[in-house]
């Protein structure tokens, strides 16, 4: 689902997420992995609330933040403004996202694809994306890995409170379906010194390193590696996010 309520503190929440890691982290893939600059533009999946599409639009690239909430979008294209970035936001379900024209690259981060809960769903997501990248175009994700779902968050509860909110998380795996619930509390300080209190259910599913190279392979994309999270080895039994890198096949370049 989209998120709604958790948007108005979104970024509060995430302060401690490495975005700036990941961002030269992602500049290290394109160059290991060649990346063609035809167009210079990237478009970003699941965007949220921007924090990864204006840091690598601050890093010279033209930047497209696509996501389904418009809350998220809406604090997004504010923080642009703010720091006078030419950002365009499209709100839209990534599953059947339109751009208006190729890109060289598509990067999905913080475990949007998780979110994509049907694989028939994800292998639309792969067309797409493969549609929209030019030739021999890069498109570089993460993903939330089984071993976390299982062994890190399994069955736990969370807590965390900053200066005017706070929240509550309850998680539950499934091992049989692979999906992962959680059931989030807000609670949110209103300007009259009261909170109100918000709730929502997200689900992410656990797919293995296997289930995605075969729907990258159907969806024409060619795969190319898969990283333990800000280094270049192999995942291990016990990484809890990794890295896809696959590449676009089929178009032709122009010469």
């Amino acid at each position: 689902m989209a998120y709604e309520s958790f948007a108005q503190v979104y970024d509060r929440f995430m302060e401690d997420t490495p975005y700036d890691s990941w961002t030269e982290y992602l500049k290290e893939i394109f160059k290991k992995h060649n990346l063609i600059h035809s167009t210079n533009i990237i478009a970003d999946l699941g965007c949220g609330t921007g924090n990864m599409t204006e840091r690598l639009a601050e890093n010279g690239f033209d930047m497209i933040g696509v996501d389904l909430s418009e809350e998220m979008l809406a604090i997004a294209s504010e923080k642009a403004v703010e720091k006078n970035l030419d950002i365009l936001y499209l709100n839209q379900d990534m599953r059947e996202f339109e751009l208006y024209g190729t890109v060289d690259a598509i990067v999905s981060i913080c475990d949007s694809i998780n979110y994509i809960t049907e694989p028939d769903d994800l292998l639309e997501v792969f067309k797409l994306v493969n549609n929209y990248l030019d030739p021999k175009g890069l498109f570089v994700f993460d993903i939330n890995t089984i071993y976390k779902f299982e062994k890190v968050l399994g069955c736990n509860s969370f807590c965390e409170t900053t200066e005017n909110s706070a929240y509550t998380w309850e998680n539950y795996y499934d091992t049989d379906e692979q999906i992962n619930e959680f059931y989030t509390n807000f609670f949110i300080e209103t300007n009259n010194g009261l909170y109100e209190r918000h709730e929502e259910y997200h689900y992410e599913r656990g797919y293995s390193i296997e289930d995605i190279k075969e729907l990258l392979e159907e969806a024409g994309l060619v795969f190319e590696a898969v990283y333990d999270e800000l280094t270049f080895h192999e995942p291990t039994e016990r990484s809890q996010r990794i890295f896809f890198v696959a590449r676009e096949k089929g178009k032709e370049r122009n010469k």
